[in-house]
């Protein structure tokens, strides 16, 4: 029987074990979670458990400048007993759930651009789908070892790297000319009107395909290698790298989810409870963001990623 078989048949004895009130719905994930008796019959269980950590987990995103959907996808996979396929199919959602938060505002203030975002995301939003279909044929364990694998490049590649507020790029490409990648955005803090353009475009071309094809193989939307790709690579401010980093994420993971909605791995036991509790912690994490510091708050994270990418990788081998 095939992988997608077997998601769509599992998927559907979630829902007659919801309705019929029987063991918790994570035992078709291969988990042994009925065992204790104060789970035993209670479907809302592992839900409720789910909604509180991710509550927790919306604070901590908007202080360590890590996407959610990476936080979500590395440390759901890590804690909870839910299969890899739908702990992708909801990430996708989640990231898309808080980029379309976002969108509107970044487009009104004209921190997101339209002759930016629109070639990147063709690219990305072709290859989430290329990686979407790869991550759900792939074995699950070899998803789970290129899993580990990324969230420890992931967490090395956020020590070392630093982003540009205002990139210098004196003269653009052919290629960003070609398509109109420059505009203008007013800088509220020094009132100011800041004129950017595009460089090493065709560079940051190739970056995004990676990106699409990572946002799509393990659900996560990789908003923060947008916004370094955009603002390192391509020589766009980091505002607008911020804004078109979210605006590209939207149309990126509804590419990708609508294939694993299509395959039945979005669960939404799963992905009601988490888009739930990360929006209404991210609420709480913005009013903590003005009274803590950030930098050291970013180090927990990169230390817990490590860890989350070290059970990937040994979930993957059959270790862990």
């Amino acid at each position: 029987m095939s992988k997608t078989c077997l998601i769509r048949l599992s998927s559907l004895w979630l829902w007659m074990a919801v309705m019929c009130n029987a063991d918790p719905v994570w035992a078709a994930a291969g988990s042994n979670v009925t065992g204790g008796g104060a789970v035993d019959g209670l479907w809302w269980f592992w839900p409720l458990i789910l909604l509180v950590f991710c509550f927790f987990l919306g604070i901590l995103t908007p202080l360590s400048g890590v996407g959610r959907g990476i936080l979500y996808v590395a440390l759901v996979n890590a804690f909870f007993p839910f299969h890899l396929d739908f702990v992708r199919g909801a990430g996708l959602l989640v990231g898309l759930a808080g980029a379309l938060t976002a969108g509107p505002g970044f487009l009104k203030r004209n921190l997101a651009n339209l002759r930016l975002c629109l070639p990147v995301a063709l690219i990305t939003s072709v290859c989430a789908i290329f990686g979407a279909f790869l991550g759900l044929a792939l074995p699950t364990n070899i998803v789970q070892i290129c899993l580990g694998a990324t969230i420890i490049l992931i967490a090395a590649l956020l020590v070392a790297s630093s982003n540009i507020k205002r990139p210098v790029a004196t003269n653009q490409d052919f290629l960003g000319w070609a398509l109109g990648m420059s505009g203008v955005y007013f800088e509220e803090s020094t009132g100011e009107r800041v004129g950017w353009m595009t460089h090493r475009t065709f560079v940051g071309f190739l970056f995004f395909i990676v990106i699409g094809i990572m946002a799509g193989m393990f659900g996560f939307g990789a908003g923060w290698a947008n916004v370094s790709v955009l603002n390192v690579v391509m020589g766009v401010p980091l505002k607008v790298a911020v804004g078109s980093g979210k605006y590209l994420l939207s149309i990126t993971n509804t590419s990708a989810a609508w294939v694993y909605l299509n395959q039945g791995a979005v669960i939404p036991l799963i992905a009601i409870p988490s888009i739930v509790g990360l929006m209404l912690g991210s609420f709480a994490g913005v009013r903590i963001l003005a009274v803590v510091k950030p930098k050291s708050i970013r180090y927990i994270v990169i230390a817990v990623l490590l860890f989350a990418g070290g059970k990937a990788l040994l979930k993957g081998l059959g270790i862990g």
